[in-house]
């Protein structure tokens, strides 16, 4: 009994050392679980040190920081986002995690880099692309925020950025389109942006080609960002001749991150 009694429960450690601990939890269980345990964890999950901590554990501060922040947790959220939310953007893993909207002629494939009558790609860590044929051909992607950081994306004025990389082959001409949208909890549209139909001639350069769209003060109530794109060859040829794409991104730009 003398034994127990001079154990130590977690509630008795100094404050630096209990911070210290919480420091190394995700901050996802910090907020959505031990934020919820009582009083005293609570008080501790909100303190500025902590998140100072986690910010400087995964090198936040350094990379990000160009003016003090006045929220430091939310700084940290804000930080996360401004990873790619598009999964597969390369093709790495072939088609997955693309819902097939439009799947004409030969169909979507993903094929090496720089394929044939191509391009080299500007980046040399990306080394796949995907390819539409003679049918027209569209695949989309649905991103939705996580439930425990929108609160935090809401309440600042903020950036979504998206960027696409597209090239026709040299000796075939095609069509390429982007359509990018905003949707709310019941997704309906909030705001969109969509680039018309790009005409890329027979014969052309076979460079690769970047198109971006930002949006910018869109208000509350953004749940979801549906990513659309597509095209095919005009040439009509059996094969995949059609636009080729890949690197896309969609990231979350916060202005107090800039």
């Amino acid at each position: 009994e003398q034994l127990y009694a001079k154990m130590t429960r977690i509630d008795d450690l100094p404050e630096t050392v209990f911070v210290q601990v919480l420091s190394y939890l995700p901050a996802r269980e910090l907020v959505l679980t031990c934020r919820l345990v009582c009083s005293l964890w609570k008080s501790l999950v909100d303190k500025k040190i902590l998140w100072i901590r986690k910010c400087q554990l995964e090198g936040l501060s350094r990379k990000h920081l160009q003016k003090q922040p006045k929220d430091w947790k939310e700084f940290y959220f804000l930080c996360h986002l401004r990873r790619n939310l598009i999964k597969n953007p390369c093709a790495e893993a072939g088609l997955d995690f693309w819902t097939l909207e439009k799947n004409r002629g030969d169909c979507w494939r993903t094929e090496n880099l720089p394929g044939g009558y191509g391009q080299v790609f500007p980046d040399p860590e990306v080394t796949k692309y995907f390819v539409t044929s003679y049918g027209a051909s569209e695949h989309a992607q649905m991103d939705s925020a996580e439930p425990f950081i929108k609160d935090f994306v809401e309440q600042e004025r903020k950036e979504k950025k998206k960027n696409r990389r597209y090239a026709a082959r040299h000796d075939c001409g095609c069509t390429y389109k982007l359509q990018v949208q905003l949707l709310s909890q019941d997704h309906l549209v909030i705001k969109q942006r969509h680039s018309g139909k790009i005409f890329i001639e027979q014969w052309s350069d076979a460079k690769w080609n970047q198109i971006s769209f930002t949006f910018s003060n869109y208000g509350p109530g953004v749940r979801y960002i549906k990513f659309l794109h597509g095209g095919k060859d005009t040439q009509f040829w059996a094969g995949w001749y059609g636009i080729r794409v890949t690197n896309s991104s969609i990231t979350i730009e916060p202005d107090k991150l800039t």
